[in-house]
């Protein structure tokens, strides 16, 4: 069985296309969930109109299915609406 660090993990290796900085540190993920063989992550994306946004839910329930997790749901909010640490302003420049 997965466990709920080895989900985090891949969650910090997985870059933002757009970005080029993992999920985990961009703060995109909100909840991570795990009973056994499902999994439940709820994000959100830089913006509501991401253009990466479909790929990487696509890409992670890849990742995870060839982990072994038999069911996956990725859930989407924008509430809070997505914002930059001031730490991440920093990385990024901004």
């Amino acid at each position: 069985m997965i466990t709920k660090e080895e989900i985090i993990q891949v969650l910090k290796e997985y870059k933002d296309p757009e970005i080029g900085l993992d999920i985990w540190t961009l703060g995109l993920i909100y909840k991570v969930e795990i009973d056994y063989d499902y999994l439940k992550i709820t994000m959100t994306f830089t913006s509501p109109f991401c253009p990466y946004g479909q790929t990487m839910v696509d890409d992670l329930k890849r990742i995870f299915l060839e982990k072994g997790i038999k069911k996956i749901d990725i859930e989407i909010s924008f509430d809070p609406v997505w914002e930059p640490s001031e730490e991440l302003k920093e990385i990024l420049g901004f």
